[in-house]
């Protein structure tokens, strides 16, 4: 494939937590022979995973706390500078991929 082509395929597995955050990186590394992009996939994969697990973690936290309105505070506060940190990564990955 071309440069420019595994650029933008390597870019998109970042982007794909707009629109298809597990598929998207799948599909990508199971389709496309350049370790590049199969490297790219590979990460962005890891990175959309990670709300994934922090749900249920929290979820465990909470009620094994009974419930308490700290951890539930604490949690949501983790989880949503977790998911902004993650979020803006991607970003600036998709876009430094997109730049090289």
């Amino acid at each position: 494939m071309s440069t420019n082509l595994n650029r933008i395929l390597s870019s998109l597995c970042y982007f794909s937590m707009f629109f298809a955050p597990f598929l998207f990186p799948v599909v990508i590394y199971l389709a496309v022979q350049d370790q590049e992009v199969m490297r790219h996939a590979k990460r962005s994969f890891l990175s959309h995973l990670f709300p994934v697990i922090a749900i249920p973690l929290s979820i465990i936290i909470v009620a094994e706390t009974e419930f308490s309105i700290t951890s539930i505070v604490v949690c949501a506060i983790l989880f949503g500078l977790s998911s902004l940190v993650i979020m803006v990564w991607n970003i600036v990955q998709g876009i430094k991929t997109l730049k090289a």
